[in-house]
């Protein structure tokens, strides 16, 4: 499975690309007996995927659509009375799941369905599997789509945690992205997130893009910096076939981005960020602290269990991955019939697991336990050390930790270590 695929998949719940075949889905939503076994000694949440956006930006392809797109065959209050009922048909498939301990709400853009609505989001979750008592509860707002009024109300609410699209600082670039955002409001937005009372807020940055030079990333990170956030996710360019941005560059119009120029802007991000304070706990993540570090996302990368709801979104539960259809009249018409909205799912097996959990838990910063390994990835995981991509302190004692070198090849080394 490609890097970018495997990293959104677990990042978000939902997987651009196109997801495999997989076998048909119980119209129920029911899981094999075995998923269920151990529920509640993993970590748990639940994703919510918010499928609306203003405009679409030209480098994604996540399951996202225009009001135009959709015209009359969805809205936010069909989208909101499915996912009430698909809540409602995980607790019962479920049964015994412990309160939801993370919760994040993605899309699509979910400032856009407003307090009141991200409010009745929160109280669904609430009505159908219960909150932990210290739940971290994320959503993801577009820098333009909020306020003031906009974080004060969804701190009242519950949120927790704000995930704030920035991408750049610089005017060119988001204008090559088609990021409908002026470059200075997501720091404002970030800055009336923290004066609502939110202690923890994310801003997500993109490098790479053409016509982004050293110093207009340089110029980002300082203005994340002055923002005051306690965490950022930077992600390189990646150029998804089926996109306007794909085709620009087919055209000729825009060049492919250079992994070289990707490998000297992360580690110019990555020497900003550490020199103020934010420390890499996966490979695409800074946090101030442990406390600032997205436990939903921990989650993902460390092979917890979680429903996603709404339409396109994923889940996994106890080793059952499955996803949801995609378009949202279909969506709401499949629980409005009684039924479940999932189009296929996989039931991995062992060796299945293993490989994952070498992709996803070697992009952390305490790494991967040597117990994952079979014989040729741990002879494989000595010729890491000596070609100085895994630490060799680590390994003695067990585990495969990235060096710096290691991060910018991640992928390599996990294709090694798998065989």
């Amino acid at each position: 499975m490609p890097k970018q695929t495997v990293h959104r998949l677990w990042n978000t719940g939902v997987v651009p690309a196109q997801p495999p075949s997989g076998e048909p889905a119980p119209r129920d939503g029911s899981l094999p007996a075995g998923a269920l076994a151990g529920l509640g000694s993993r970590p748990f949440g639940v994703y919510v995927h918010v499928p609306f956006c203003a405009t679409r930006c030209g480098y994604c392809d996540f399951n996202t659509y225009t009001a135009d797109e959709l015209g009359s065959s969805a809205g936010f209050s069909s989208w909101l009375e499915g996912l009430r009922a698909e809540l409602d048909l995980a607790a019962g498939v479920l049964g015994t799941a412990p309160p939801a301990q993370t919760v994040f709400v993605g899309g699509g853009t979910p400032s856009l369905l407003g307090v009141e609505r991200l409010g009745e989001v929160l109280a669904a979750i609430r009505a159908s599997f219960g909150l932990a008592a210290e739940a971290e509860i994320t959503t993801e707002s577009n820098p333009e789509s909020t306020s003031p009024e906009f974080f004060a109300g969804i701190r009242a609410a519950g949120y927790t945690r704000v995930s704030l699209g920035m991408q750049s600082a610089a005017p060119h670039v988001l204008r090559v992205l088609e990021r409908r955002h002026t470059p200075g409001r997501a720091v404002a937005a970030a800055r009336e997130a923290r004066a609502a009372g939110f202690g923890h807020v994310n801003l997500d940055l993109i490098y790479g893009t053409p016509g982004e030079t050293t110093d207009d990333l340089r110029a980002s990170a300082d203005a994340v910096l002055e923002a005051g956030v306690d965490h950022v996710s930077a992600y390189s360019l990646i150029v998804e076939d089926g996109t306007a941005m794909a085709r620009k560059v087919r055209r000729g119009e825009l060049p492919m981005p250079d992994e070289d120029v990707l490998a000297d802007r992360y580690e110019l991000l990555d020497r900003v960020l550490g020199g103020a304070g934010l420390r890499w706990y996966e490979v695409s993540n800074w946090a101030a602290d442990d406390d600032a570090r997205c436990e939903h996302n921990l989650g993902y990368w460390r092979g917890g269990d979680w429903w996603g709801a709404g339409p396109g979104a994923h889940s996994h539960v106890g080793g059952v991955r499955w996803w949801n259809v995609k378009h949202p009249a279909r969506y709401s018409a499949l629980l409005a019939d009684g039924g479940s909205p999932a189009q296929a799912r996989e039931v991995l097996d062992a060796e299945d697991r293993r490989i994952e959990r070498i992709m996803l838990e070697l992009r952390l910063a305490e790494g991967l336990a040597t117990d994952a390994l079979d014989e040729e990835g741990l002879v494989a995981a000595k010729e890491a050390v000596a070609d100085g991509l895994l630490r060799e302190a680590e390994l003695r004692a067990g585990r495969c930790v990235l060096t710096d070198r290691g991060r910018l090849l991640a992928d390599g080394v996990v294709q090694r270590l798998i065989g």
